[in-house]
């Protein structure tokens, strides 16, 4: 995770941040890490807790913001090519609620730019070597989105089984998506995500007469890591599994009044 490989200190990283301050001790810890390879654990604690600390905050104040304008912020969670700018497409061919995107990626805006051909809002954040959006990123995306008006901002986070669930973004729910092709053991072998989700949603399910995947071992592993945690399948190609997650989102948005 973060707390181990150090991606959360890395020049890259902290060059997205706006926060100035912020920012310098990202470098401040890079270099310091970067000079002192037998640094011992106890430091390296320290600096990664500091990190994360702030990186709280910043998480506390970004919801704030969305409870001010009563907008549900949902972060989207998976590995690469599970499906998450694909629903978010369907969502905005079928959806009632109004919604805008934050994608993190680590290069190119193409996910942005295939969510804004569908009329969406949508506003990329590049991460470079950075392997997950922090609270800071989004406040900055923020700034870039139509707020008002606006019922649900889905934040799109890097594709990655691992180090987005050590970062709390400051949005309300996670979705966590696996897909068929990935296999059921995904979800047992990466906990801490699957830990971290309100919704599992297993997609690609028209894809199942051609993979080893059950979908009663799926399930059962994702209620053993949370028992009280929803799932769902999905296939964008069926529009009535895509209904299923807007009840859900709809729901949720009713549940927080």
């Amino acid at each position: 995770m973060c707390k181990d490989c150090g991606c959360s200190i890395t020049p890259d990283h902290h060059d997205h941040h706006s926060h100035e301050h912020h920012s310098h001790e990202h470098h401040h810890a890079h270099e310091h890490l970067h000079h002192n390879p037998q640094l011992n654990d106890k430091k390296t604690i320290e600096i990664i807790t500091k990190i994360l600390d702030k990186n709280d905050q910043q998480a506390h104040h970004n919801r704030e913001h969305f409870e001010e304008h009563r907008v549900l912020a949902i972060n989207l969670m998976s590995s690469p090519g599970s499906g998450k700018t694909a629903l978010l497409e369907r969502l905005a061919d079928l959806a009632d609620f109004r919604f805008a995107v934050i994608e993190g990626d680590l290069e190119t805006s193409r996910d942005a730019d295939r969510i804004r051909a569908k009329g969406i809002a949508a506003h990329q954040i590049q991460t470079g070597t950075a392997c997950h959006l922090d609270a800071f990123m989004v406040h900055e995306g923020l700034h870039h989105l139509p707020i008002e008006g606006t019922d649900v901002c889905f934040i799109e986070n890097v594709g990655n089984l691992v180090c987005p669930a050590s970062y709390d973004v400051g949005a309300h729910l996670n979705i966590v998506l696996v897909s068929v092709p990935e296999g059921e053991d995904k979800i047992e072998k990466y906990p801490v995500m699957f830990r971290a989700a309100d919704l599992v949603l297993i997609t690609k399910t028209d894809l199942l007469p051609h993979f080893d995947f059950s979908l009663e071992r799926a399930k059962a592993a994702a209620r053993a890591l949370k028992p009280s945690v929803d799932i769902l399948e999905l296939s964008t190609k069926d529009d009535e599994s895509v209904r299923r997650v807007i009840e859900w989102i709809e729901f949720k948005r009713k549940m927080r009044g």
